[in-house]
Parts: C-alpha cells; structure tokens; sequence
C-alpha cells in the first residue's frame, strides 16, 4: 500500500500565461480535459497571484487530489495523487496516463510535456534511493528480506529482481549480489598479486573482499568490523558473494575481528605490525563543499593510521565515489596530498549495476 503521485508538465508560450485571464483560458482547457478521465472532478480551492501565477486544487471523491500550478513565465505543473490499496488495480493506467498527456499537449498546444509514471510513496518496501551525487533512483524492489537495527545504523536486506539481494545500510545502497565488479575493482583483480602476503580490512562486514581475497592464496588476512548484526544478516542471505567466510571469526587464513577498526590499528602500530595491503572499505566520500565535519574527520583519521600499519613498499586500496561527484573526489585527493610521509595514487573505475552508476577506486603508495 501507498500513494501514487503521477507528475506531469508542459511548457506553453508565455505569452498564453502572461496575465490573469489567460491563465483562467489555460485551467479551463486542462479541467474540460481532466474530467473525460475524472468525471467527478471538482474544484475545491483556487489562487490567482499576478507574482505566482494561477494555483488549483480539484478532486474527485475527496479521494483522488489533483493540483494545478500555472507560471506566468509559461510552466504548468500537475499532479495527481490517491492513496492505492494492496491488491487493488491503479485508478489511471499507464496507458492512460500517456493519452492525458498527449491530448493535454495538444490542446495547450504545448511545446514541450513529460510525465512520470507513479510514484509510490509511503509503502512498506522503500524502492527509492540515491545515487552518489544525490540522483534519485527507482529499484526494482520486490521483498523486504530482513530488517534490524544495531548499535550502529539501520539494516536491511532487500531483494530486486534484476541485481538479487541488496544490502542497505540507513538507506543507502551497499552491494548486491550482482556486484562483484565492485569487489574485483577495489582488489585489482588480474593486477595486484596477493599470493603470500598479509592484509588487513577495514569494514567489509558483507563479507565479499574477504571472500574474494582468500581465494588468491594470501598468507593471512585480518578484518576489523564494527557491526556483528551486518555479518549475521549477509552470512544468511547473501552467502552467494560472501560464501562461508562469515561462519567463523578465525582460521589458519583469516581472522574476523569485531571492533572499532581505528582502536585495533593503534593496537597493531603500538605493536609494530605491519602489512603488504590495507583496505579502506568503510564510508564514501562525503559529498561537500569543504573537507569539514565527523565524516572528513574520520577519513583523515583513518589515513593517518593506516599508513602506520603499511609496509614501505604496500598500497592502500579503497573506493572514493560516484564519478559524478567531481569536487567531492577532488577533496578527497587534496586530504591525499597533505599526507606526510608524502604519498601518490592511481584510480581505476568501474560501473557498478547496483549503484546504476560508475564508481572511482584508489590505490595509493607512499611516494
């Protein structure tokens, strides 16, 4: 269950919005339009303001609510919205949604109109979220299969038809189990030879880096996740990516360490632990205009302990963001530079299906 909000504009000449009484011409045309698909339709309230144009709100049964704005500068905007039941058919098809516009264009002798199909609003399963440089995107989200909340952040695992299970962090879009090009890219796969060397993981509680990484026959990894609830809920329902690797917290490859991964590294520097590869799988780059704030803080303070645990010749490999999201990446490259010991870095990218968008990954060396 949830409310259908259909959108539709068209752009007019001016000149057909420029005052009052052409306005009122235009909101007759549209009504005498909109009740052969509503023939209850009625006109609850309306607005006439020379600085904001025409404004109308119609509807029919006080079930279906339609409102009208027409700009003096030539944009009408309408949108229909009702309240559809589970189990219940749309009161306006797709069909019938694409010829209202089309005659609305023509009798408004618009020069341009767009519609969107509905959109669903306020249901159980969330199937809206955004991409990187805060597009919304439209899932094709068919079950909720878990949800809890942890100490840290909200979790679900969703299913869509087309990219499988999904995991969801506080609403944004983690990995799928369509997404192994992600987890290929951030590792280099076919490019870094992992044979006999020592790793460490910050994040990756969903399992897959790891997953991936033990098939390359390294000497040991050690993964520091904060969140137990997210290996739980991956380990159950998306073990095709990260197979049976979130069974256990420790074997002769690996150890999975729950903890604050920023406490464990000062415990290996304290130590003098060092390793060949060290992951930054934790938080995107903030979108911002300045590299201010917790999130930025912790970038940097991940920065400065992570190559405290590098050996002189290892890399730190971690995603950035969207690359839409060109002043973002650039902060990030700029908080690269200030490292000292001085560092330089490579990218690579990759269009990531569950993201619906291509993504930046670096790999960066002391210099």
């Amino acid at each position: 269950m949830a409310a259908q909000t259909i959108l539709f504009d068209f752009t007019l000449d001016k000149d057909k919005t420029a005052d009052a009484q052409q306005r009122q011409e235009v909101a007759k045309i549209l009504r005498n339009e909109l009740e052969h698909v509503f023939p209850q339709l009625e006109l609850a309230y309306s607005m006439e303001s020379e600085e904001n144009g025409y404004f109308s709100v119609l509807h029919e049964n006080k079930d279906t609510i339609i409102t009208c704005r027409i700009f003096q500068h030539g944009l009408l905007t309408l949108n229909v919205e009702y309240y559809l039941p589970d189990g219940k058919e749309p009161i306006i098809s797709f069909d019938t949604i694409r010829t209202l516009e089309l005659i609305l264009r023509q009798k408004l002798d618009s020069d341009r109109s767009k519609y969107l199909p509905p959109i669903k609003r306020g249901g159980y399963i969330d199937i809206y979220m955004t991409s990187s440089d805060e597009r919304i995107i439209e899932y094709d989200i068919d079950t909720l299969v878990y949800e809890t909340r942890s100490p840290f952040q909200k979790i679900q695992i969703m299913h869509s038809k087309t990219l499988g299970n999904m995991l969801i962090l506080d609403e944004l879009q983690n990995i799928a189990e369509s997404d192994l090009i992600y987890t290929e890219t951030l590792m280099g796969r076919g490019i870094e030879n992992y044979e006999g060397k020592e790793i460490c993981i910050l994040g990756g509680g969903d399992g897959a880096l790891l997953y991936e990484l033990l098939k390359e026959n390294p000497k040991h990894v050690v993964m520091l996740e904060i969140d137990e609830l997210v290996m739980q809920a991956c380990n159950k329902h998306l073990n095709s990516i990260c197979g049976d690797v979130l069974e256990k917290r420790k074997t002769d490859q690996y150890e999975i360490i729950v903890g604050d991964c920023v406490e464990y590294m000062k415990k290996f520097i304290a130590e003098g632990r060092k390793f060949d590869y060290v992951f930054g799988d934790l938080t995107d780059i903030p979108i911002s205009g300045a590299p201010i704030g917790e999130c930025w803080d912790f970038i940097r303070t991940i920065f400065e302990h992570s190559f405290k645990v590098l050996k002189p010749d290892g890399k730190y490999l971690t995603h950035g963001n969207g690359t839409s999201c060109i002043e973002s990446l650039e902060l990030f490259e700029e908080q690269l530079g200030l490292l000292k010991p001085k560092v330089k870095f490579t990218t690579t990218k990759a269009f990531v299906p569950s993201f619906m968008e291509e993504w930046l990954f670096y790999q960066v060396t002391f210099a």
